[in-house]
């Protein structure tokens, strides 16, 4: 690879981090077979269903009232025919559980499959199952509010074509709501709206503030490792089965199509803060640092409904995500849905979320929002009980319980969180990764250990038969356990990693969250047939990356930099963005990328002149690397390039 292709690839790669699992793409598929359910998991999901209420049809009353239409063959694809969304995938998905799948979760998927338009009220309207999330329509005296268009356009103008077959007519779009700044909220919009018809017919594009830094900056560090860990989190490489992937809890799973975003008009800054758009009064929450960091809910007092965002689902959601991610504040996160029950929850008549179906009724309402509140309060205040008793992170998780008022409703079961994780990601908000027991201060690394554990515990063949033994009883949290040791220790010992498998199955078969059993069930997969290996269309995301400051593109630079191998260099480049009349001088000393907005460094080793729309066709593949105009010493070029590392997209995750 020449010097000037390598520039192009590493400038790619650094700003593909910020798509965080959305562009990567993970085909997904079986080619070794997954166990069986054992009888120890079959009469755990059988005890489970015994004491589960599954004669209670109130949800799925809920979720099919107000239909209007459905596609009951949709699958969605993109302008080359790829495949996006596909529902038919989920076909299998009827009847009683198998005893291959969580009854709970599996009611959940059955719930999660009902798709199409509903009416939730008087003019509002929601498209559900196109995607991970909704799309909500409301209907002005004029025109269309559109919130949360989706993940990406495929999907949402889908959704929207439904939509214009139905109801719609002729009225245009008049306004967009972000609700916050995950993009299986925003990342559609191109698919109902272009840049070029917001601003030709003034559209008003509300959102809360933050929300473009949060929403183009978030993940873009640690995009890389948050991406990899999402195919375990969401199942993107796991067969549609039975013994695959099912439901992510929050919904089916993330869409597969290409993503954008728009600038907002209106900037929601403050709780109280009206609008009146198209005839309708607006009366919006600012929530920030909750679910999301930028974020935002509103209530319509004219048609007495509030619109949750994703402060509240039907799932206990979670504070720290598996994929990776900063810890939520379960606090603010508990006042925050007191204030809404407070401002508003005890007006409306109906309240409808970015994911899933409606509430109705001002008693329902106010039941739902409480125990919503109450259990991140609980979840909160008995980490922190437990954990001023000296109680460890493990330790809290094990014991902390919900009361039955609390984890008896179905719309606040760990679908997606749970109280183990959610509880321990309290505990990291306080203390962080520490637990105060000096044996667990400086451990050796995870492989090291492994070699020395497995020899303290007779050699690999001893502790196969005992994790066997184990596997045999049901005890598959210990198996996996001491397996995992024989795996690190000996990661070509195909019988360890087959028994890991076959336990890895049985603990995903029995999860009730949709991302516990996908983590589970990915494992096994990668331990059968390897580490998945992902592609990065990053042509899927340069509607979203158009509006990424440049600064924040050097800062994922800075994150790829081999610091051993800089150690010595000293190095100073331009770039020049000719078109914005801009230089950005970087610097590589001491190990460590350093970047500044300002005039070029005279004594600079090189200038790479380039237009912003031209680092955007790099990235995108549409545009040659030979075409950068490079002054100065080329070589020097080459070797500050060459300091930088391409991520790895399919790192090991269980082997070592």
């Amino acid at each position: 690879m020449n010097q000037n292709t390598r520039a192009a690839a590493l400038i790619a790669l650094s700003l593909g981090a910020g798509l965080a699992g959305y562009g990567v793409v993970v085909e997904a598929g079986q080619t070794a077979t997954p166990t069986p359910a054992s009888t120890a998991t079959q009469q755990a999901n059988a005890t489970t269903a015994q004491n589960l209420p599954l004669d209670d049809q109130a949800d799925f009353e809920d979720a099919e009232r107000g239909l209007i239409a459905r596609d009951p063959n949709l699958v969605i694809t993109d302008a080359d025919g790829n495949t996006v969304w596909d529902m038919t995938a989920y076909d299998f998905i009827e009847g009683d559980a198998p005893d291959t799948v969580n009854p709970s979760l599996w009611r959940q998927a059955q719930l999660n499959d009902l798709h199409g338009l509903y009416k939730v009220t008087d003019r509002i309207y929601q498209l559900r199952g196109y995607d991970l999330s909704n799309m909500s329509l409301i209907e002005g005296d004029s025109g269309w509010i559109v919130v949360d268009p989706l993940t990406t356009a495929e999907t949402a103008a889908a959704g929207w074509r439904m939509a214009k077959a139905h109801i719609l007519g002729d009225k245009p779009i008049v306004a967009v709501i972000f609700t916050h700044s995950h993009i299986d909220h925003f990342g559609g919009i191109e698919g109902v709206l272009s840049a070029e018809h917001a601003q030709r017919d003034n559209v008003r594009i509300i959102a809360p503030k933050g929300f473009m830094q949060e929403s183009t900056s978030e993940n873009l560090l640690a995009g890389p490792a948050m991406g990899r860990r999402a195919t375990y989190m969401f199942g993107g490489a796991l067969a549609r089965s039975p013994r695959g992937h099912v439901d992510s809890g929050l919904g089916k799973a993330p869409s597969k199509g290409h993503f954008s975003i728009l600038a907002p008009t209106d900037v929601i800054d403050h709780t109280g803060q009206t609008l009146t758009v198209d005839g309708l009064e607006f009366d919006f929450q600012y929530a920030p640092e909750s679910e999301a960091p930028a974020e935002l809910t509103f209530y319509l007092p004219q048609l007495k409904a509030f619109c949750g965002a994703e402060l509240v689902s039907h799932t206990l959601h979670n504070i720290y995500t598996l994929r990776g991610a900063k810890v939520r504040d379960a606090l603010k996160w508990s006042d925050y849905i007191d204030e809404a029950l407070q401002r508003y929850g005890r007006r409306a008549d109906v309240v409808f979320n970015s994911h899933h179906w409606p509430v109705w009724g001002h008693d329902r309402i106010v039941d739902y929002l409480k125990i919503q509140r109450d259990t991140y309060k609980y979840i909160h205040d008995q980490t922190l009980r437990l954990a001023n008793a000296g109680y460890t992170p493990r330790e809290i998780a094990e014991q902390l319980i919900l009361p039955e008022s609390l984890a008896k409703p179905f719309h606040n079961r760990g679908y997606y969180g749970t109280i183990s994780h959610d509880s321990k990601a309290v505990y990291q908000w306080y203390f962080g990764w520490f637990d105060g027991n000096p044996a667990n201060l400086d451990p050796l690394p995870p492989a090291d250990a492994a070699k020395k554990y497995v020899a303290f515990m007779g050699g690999t063949d001893a502790v196969i038969e005992k994790a066997q033994q184990s596997y045999d009883a049901g005890e598959y949290r210990w198996a996996a356990e001491v397996l995992n040791h024989v795996v690190f220790a000996e990661p070509d010992n195909d019988a360890a990693k087959a028994l890991l498998a076959k336990t890895y199955d049985q603990l995903g078969y029995r999860a009730q969250s949709g991302p516990w059993r996908d983590v589970y069930l990915t494992g096994a997969k990668e331990l059968r047939e390897g580490a998945q290996g992902t592609s990065l269309d990053m042509s899927r995301g340069i509607g979203l990356l158009r509006q990424v400051p440049i600064e924040r593109f050097f800062d994922a630079m800075a994150a790829r930099l081999n610091g051993p191998e800089a150690a010595t260099s000293n190095l100073t480049i331009n770039f020049d963005f000719q078109d914005r009349g801009e230089n950005h001088v970087l610097t590589i000393e001491n190990g460590v990328l350093h970047h500044w907005k300002r005039p070029p460094a005279d004594n600079a080793n090189a200038t790479v002149r380039l237009t912003h729309p031209a680092l955007l066709a790099l990235i995108g593949g549409q545009l040659s690397p030979q075409q950068l105009k490079v002054d100065g010493d080329r070589a020097s070029l080459g070797r500050f390039f060459s300091l930088l590392e391409a991520p790895d997209r399919g790192f090991a995750i269980v082997t070592p």
